[in-house]
């Protein structure tokens, strides 16, 4: 099922997108899923008509995974860690399909990352992997959008990955889906620039939201960011990035610069 989030030019509302490509469908649902659940609403209208949201505005938190595919790690000369390496992205880092990247005038060198995205649908704590199903929503697309020389020189990352703009999440959430080797593609400006899949994952996604839950309370609609394959490098003012992820869809958006 993918669930998506949208307006029409009046307020955000919710909807189930059906129907073959080219041809979808949003019916309508009433409320927020993530706390009434799928109560269906009246109508239903084409996708073209839509403006996507982001599928999800955290109320609490952004989880990042950082350095989880080892030939990233390998690619900016890090080690691979023994845990997960995590970090925090605000919720206001957060921007939907289409919405534009902002290149902030404090870094040259802004990078792209295309990642799977994992949506948490109830309070939880000290989740045990094998009931880590009980607790996700669902998946998404994810742009975890980095200062990579922010990154370096302030030596912890609230910046670098803090900007606003700095999370597309789209341009969905897909529920009832194996994340387990789901192809993960990235493309800058039409051309492949990252192709992996979530099988090559350090710490799978059990792993990482039984790890995160240890430390720290997940709320419905937390996001987890589950890191990047191989392949990142640089956006430039007018730069197109599309993350497509098996299963999911196509996240895209254009970097300007402030």
């Amino acid at each position: 099922m993918r669930i998506a989030r949208y307006t029409t030019g009046e307020d955000p509302a919710y909807g189930i997108v059906e129907g073959p490509p080219g041809s979808e469908v949003v019916l309508a649902l009433q409320g927020d899923p993530l706390y009434i659940g799928l109560v269906p609403g009246e109508g239903e209208i084409p996708l073209e008509e839509v403006r996507l949201l982001a599928p999800v505005i955290p109320r609490s938190k952004v989880i990042g995974i950082g350095r989880n595919y080892a030939e990233h790690a390998a690619e900016l000369g890090n080690e691979v860690p023994a845990e997960p390496l995590v970090f925090l992205k605000p919720n206001t880092s957060v921007v939907g399909p289409g919405d534009p990247v902002v290149l902030p005038s404090a870094s040259a060198e802004v990078h792209y990352e295309g990642e799977l995205a994992v949506v948490i649908g109830r309070v939880c704590r000290d989740v045990p992997r094998e009931r880590v199903g009980e607790v996700v929503l669902g998946y998404t697309c994810a742009n975890d959008v980095t200062a990579r020389d922010l990154q370096k020189s302030d030596g912890q990352w609230w910046r670098a990955k803090g900007y606003d703009s700095f999370c597309p999440l789209g341009p969905w959430l897909a529920t009832g889906l194996d994340a387990s080797d789901l192809r993960v593609v990235t493309r800058l400006d039409g051309e492949t620039v990252q192709d992996g899949r979530t099988s090559q994952m350090i710490h799978d996604v059990p792993a990482l939201v039984a790890f995160v839950s240890s430390a720290m309370t997940l709320l419905p609609g937390d996001v987890l960011l589950t890191g990047t394959p191989a392949g990142v490098g640089p956006m430039w003012p007018g730069s197109r990035v599309e993350v497509e992820i098996e299963g999911i869809g196509v996240l895209s958006n254009t970097a300007v610069r402030r």
